[in-house]
């Protein structure tokens, strides 16, 4: 099927490259909504890990396959440079100012997701990195969550990722952020 000109195939449905008033509105409160699901789940889960796992054991969930395993983490990923937690966190907020300025223009489905997922990933770690010791700025990323062979991590660590996956798959179909594809008009 092929768009009528002034409309978008985006998300498999014929729309006008540029959405309606309110359809903006329910794509922002989509990501709106999943940014608060997903951040809630995220704090909510470091702080029973902090709670049940501290000086603990770890819980083994599925044998070796999927452990629990609680780890107060510095750096980024996979534990690297734990000598720049200030440079960071402050990575982590301009990341996410830069999330929020790019939501205004949500006009797809799945950026919507993806960019509210993304925003619940980059706030959840930054909210450790400013509350949790040793102090703002400086504070460890609360982990617990441990696979074979990969760093152990978190619920908004695999919001980055599923949100990084999103992003690559709205790229590869070549739809912007407003919803519209590479090569039309505006």
């Amino acid at each position: 099927m092929q768009a009528a000109r002034g409309t978008s195939l985006s998300d498999d449905t014929d729309r006008p490259a540029v959405p309606s008033p309110p359809r903006r509105a329910r794509l922002r409160l989509l990501f709106a909504g999943l940014f608060a699901v997903l951040y809630a789940v995220d704090v909510v889960s470091k702080v029973l890990a902090v709670e049940h796992l501290a000086g603990r054991p770890d819980v083994e969930v599925v044998g070796d396959l999927f452990v629990l395993h609680l780890v107060r983490n510095p750096g980024a990923a996979f534990s690297m440079g734990t000598e720049y937690t200030v440079v960071l966190s402050c990575i982590a907020i301009v990341a996410a100012g830069v999330v929020l300025w790019l939501a205004r223009r949500v006009g797809s489905v799945l950026w919507a997701v993806a960019l509210g997922v993304l925003l619940a990933g980059i706030v959840g770690n930054l909210t450790d990195r400013l509350l949790r010791s040793p102090g703002p700025l400086r504070g460890h990323v609360i982990d617990m969550f441990m696979v074979p062979n990969w760093p152990v991590f978190n619920v908004a660590d695999i919001c980055i990722n599923v949100a990084a996956g999103l992003i690559l798959l709205q790229a590869f179909r070549g739809i912007r952020i407003d919803g519209t594809r590479e090569g039309e008009g505006a």
